[in-house]
């Protein structure tokens, strides 16, 4: 353990590492301590890597080998099928749920991926194990914390013997799960509650259940009864399948005896199929959110910070989001050219977004399995044609669950001080219906470019201001907007000006902004859109920390923009 690091980040899972990787990728260096020597592969627990996420990974150059690693590929499946049984009638599907799109992509440069939580975090610790920045270091946890005078953390250290050791950093991350010491460190508790039922997940392997469904192939079945209810998928192409058994009692998930899980699952399928019994994993769905993100120089990631239930497979997404809003915000403090507000921004604009994500699946927790379950899905003739019916109909309350785009992609930090508002409307929140905007806070809108190159990949590591190729009307971006390179490199900031455009359908890059130019976040999301050179720059420094974009007319275009930085 060195004496002192950077960064130190308490938590090596998903969010505790990637955070580490994205700090990495702008050369800041940090060190992840992991209770947890080996990964479980008997918990797959988190399935979902949305294309939210699946970007951020492009982003680090880790979207292709976590494809490569997944055990199910994207081509398998693209759909969620509701059942009365594996064996007994479709009732209704959602098709290309989860961001899953065999083809092109087109809202984001990648679409979503499934694949179980050890085996992302395989990845993930293979990456960081191949870095010049990153280190992780295992069998130790963070016991207590407190703030050094001149700045700072003296963090102590624990190993499993009890040996403790003080480490001191600039910045500690608590990424340290739902029991969360650093964040009990912070005097914080998590607020909400719990779901009144559990539910059991099982991993098991099965020679006969893949001959043995008579349905189409899904991503994920969800069965309505009339004897268990709940969820099967596969974990892989051979034998390992994965079960969720919803709406259990407390009682029985502490282990009553005549609870077998096999027996669930043979229930699940409508036939007497073998059932070799993994691992059993009992939890209480939880809606949970931390009063505050950070105090001076500690913050909280993922799951310390928020409780997600699982329905839509937004929590551990939520995570990913948390740590890539945190990343570029740390480094700009290291190298210098954070301003006063950006630090304290990362809480501003991630706690709302946690909070919708909270709302939206806890609203699908109330649609479960077994709220649907009904003995006469299963009947012949014209009662079992009835019932089955009327379960389609009622399950259509189930799409934002699996059609979630909006939720994914629709948030915005319009309210964040780092964001330049223009006064035009935006477009309204809706957990399906996905808008594509460039309105100040919301993430840049996505397009394949001619010769197939996606739009993010002309972004910088840093901020990038894009102009539209047909705006300049042949003149030079850099020429065009160099009082925006003059701002950037008078105070440190890192910034690019590219030209771009049209889409490879045309399209010119203005009609999709509703301007002809915007200034992009390192994180994807847009500071300011509009035309001047001049509000461009006085926009990149607020969107570096160092003012407020107050009042709007004077980023108007024409005016004196630069009254706005304080």
């Amino acid at each position: 353990m060195p004496a002192a690091t950077p960064v130190l980040i308490s938590g090596g899972g998903p969010s505790g590492l990637f955070l580490a990787l994205d700090l990495a990728s702008r050369g800041i260096r940090s060190t992840v301590i992991e209770p947890r020597t080996l990964i479980d592969p008997d918990r797959p627990r988190a399935k979902t890597t949305n294309a939210r996420t699946m970007t951020h990974l492009r982003r680090l150059g880790l979207a292709d080998a976590l494809r490569n690693a997944a055990p199910l590929p994207v081509g398998f499946a693209q759909d969620v099928i509701f059942c009365s049984a594996l064996t007994g009638s479709e009732i209704r599907r959602f098709p290309n749920a989860f961001q899953l799109e065999a083809g092109r992509y087109g809202p984001q440069p990648e679409c979503g991926q499934q694949v179980p939580q050890p085996v992302l975090e395989a990845v993930l610790r293979e990456a960081v194990a191949g870095s010049a920045h990153a280190t992780l270091l295992t069998g130790l946890r963070v016991d207590s914390f407190e703030a050094l005078p001149d700045g700072g953390q003296r963090v102590t250290v624990a190993d499993d013997s009890g040996r403790r050791t003080a480490v001191d950093c600039a910045f500690l991350a608590g990424a340290d799960g739902g029991s969360s010491t650093v964040r009990r460190g912070l005097g914080l508790r998590l607020e909400g509650e719990s779901a009144s039922l559990s539910n059991i997940s099982i991993l098991f392997r099965s020679r006969d259940l893949a001959a043995t469904i008579t349905l189409d192939p899904a991503v994920q079945y969800w069965v309505l009864g009339p004897g268990a209810a709940g969820m099967v998928g596969r974990m892989d192409l051979d034998e390992t399948w994965w079960a969720i058994i919803q709406g259990v009692a407390s009682h029985d998930v502490g282990g009553a005896p005549d609870l077998d899980p096999a027996a669930l699952v043979r229930s699940l399928v409508g036939a007497d199929v073998d059932v070799e019994v993994i691992a059993t994993d009992p939890w209480t769905a939880r809606m949970l959110l931390a009063p505050s993100y950070a105090t001076d120089s500690v913050f909280l990631v993922g799951d310390a910070a928020h409780q997600n239930p699982p329905w839509g497979g937004h929590g551990f997404n939520t995570c990913i989001g948390d740590a890539a809003n945190l990343a570029w915000k740390i480094a700009a403090a290291f190298e210098g050219w954070a301003g006063p507000r950006l630090l304290e921004s990362y809480g501003l604009e991630r706690r709302p977004v946690a909070d919708r994500t909270i709302r939206d699946a806890a609203a699908n927790g109330k649609a479960l399995a077994y709220h649907f379950a009904d003995p006469a899905l299963t009947a012949a003739g014209v009662a079992g044609e009835a019932a089955r019916a009327g379960a389609h109909d009622a399950l259509a309350v189930k799409q934002s669950e699996f059609d979630s785009l909006g939720l994914v992609l629709g948030y915005s930090y319009a309210e964040s001080p780092l964001v330049v508002p223009d006064g035009a409307p935006v477009p309204a929140e809706d957990p399906i219906r996905y808008v594509p905007s460039a309105s100040p806070g919301a993430l840049v809108p996505h397009a394949w470019l001619e010769g197939g190159t996606s739009l993010y990949d002309v972004l910088g590591p840093g901020f990038s201001l894009l102009v539209d190729s047909e705006a300049l009307a042949g003149n030079a971006a850099e020429t065009a907007y160099a009082e925006v390179l003059a701002a950037g490199a008078g105070h440190g900031i890192p910034v690019t000006v590219a030209a771009v455009g049209p889409s490879d359908n045309g399209t010119p890059m203005a009609e999709l902004w509703a301007a002809d130019a915007v200034l992009v976040r390192p994180d994807q999301h847009v500071a300011w859109r509009g035309s001047s050179a001049q509000a461009a720059a006085a926009a990149l420094a607020v969107a570096a920390g160092w003012g407020a974009a107050h009042p709007l007319d004077q980023l108007k275009e024409g005016t004196n923009a630069g009254a706005v930085v304080s």
